[in-house]
């Protein structure tokens, strides 16, 4: 069955990679195989192979950058597909609307947004995402969040078929938008941002990332914060208290930069991590009596 679908994706240009080591598309550089990865070259071949994967009664997994997905050891006994640079057109519609594929990083999408003078994404600039990503988790940081900007959003639903939603129907929310309800494929966004010196935008995305560079283990392999922000609450702090930054289980640690990640210190296996997770819920729990819910998500076997 997934050698039909391989070949049928790579007769529409897709590249396909059995056994594909999950570690290498994850921002977590560790977890085990996926039976078949496919790239489409285009969202046209996108909707073709879901479609294709429909009639096969096969619900692919759609990822972007991997930047906030945790992968089991046990690897992924299904097709993963992977939105990346080959869909990652970006280009003005008006003087302040921008149309963006969903594979396009974050970071392509801001410099875009300040090459034209465009304010409204400065808080983006740092996130290790895509643009798909991103509006799926309604990604968002230092008072920013992509629900500032969004205007509408294409989407392969769940037959294949090519649908829109718009403004209040993406129900966008803290780490969460209709996209983590429905499942559907994001393939691209329109967004409405303003017009500023371009001076202050640069200065700002300077600020964010240094804010990053500064608090932040970018040093190592993690999925960014590894939990949500619990109500009246921070994460980080909660952990910190807990007494287990530096915490490690095997080659994953509880990081002494900021108690909100969990990083791959030293060639930690996804079970490392998974562990080291269950062990700062419960502890933090045990303590507070708050259960830390994940950001990262974790998939596989």
């Amino acid at each position: 069955m997934y050698k039909e679908i391989a070949l049928f994706a790579e007769n529409l240009g897709a590249t396909a990679e059995f056994n594909a080591p999950m570690k290498k598309y994850t921002s977590f550089k560790c977890g085990g195989n996926a039976s078949l990865l496919i790239i489409p070259d285009s969202s046209d071949s996108l909707q073709k192979i879901i479609s294709y994967c429909d009639t096969k009664k096969i619900k692919p997994l759609i990822i972007g950058n991997g930047s906030n997905l945790l992968v089991t050891d046990n690897g992924i006994d299904n097709i993963v597909i992977k939105i990346g640079s080959q869909m990652s057109k970006i280009e003005l519609l008006d003087e302040t609307t921008v149309f963006c594929e969903a594979g396009a990083s974050l970071k392509s999408l801001c410099m875009f947004a300040l090459e034209n003078s465009l304010s409204g994404l400065e808080f983006a600039y740092g996130i290790p995402g895509t643009l798909g990503g991103a509006v799926y988790m309604n990604a968002g940081a230092y008072g920013g969040e992509m629900k500032d900007v969004l205007f509408s959003c294409k989407h392969i639903d769940a037959d294949g078929n090519i649908g829109e939603l718009s403004q209040d129907e993406l129900d966008l929310r803290y780490r969460g938008s209709a996209y983590t309800d429905n499942g559907y494929t994001i393939i691209s966004s329109v967004m409405k941002l303003k017009k500023a010196e371009k001076s202050d935008i640069k200065s700002a995305m300077d600020d964010k990332l240094q804010r990053r560079k500064d608090k932040q283990p970018l040093e190592y392999p993690s999925a960014g914060s590894t939990f949500k922000r619990p109500e009246g609450y921070f994460a980080g702090a909660l952990i910190e208290e807990s007494g287990l930054k530096g915490y490690a289980v095997g080659g994953a640690q509880v990081s002494e930069k900021h108690a909100g990640f969990v990083i791959n210190k030293d060639k930690a296996t996804a079970t490392d991590v998974i562990t080291l997770i269950k062990d700062v819920q419960k502890i933090v729990f045990d303590k507070f009596g708050v259960m830390l819910e994940t950001e990262v998500k974790i998939i596989g076997e």
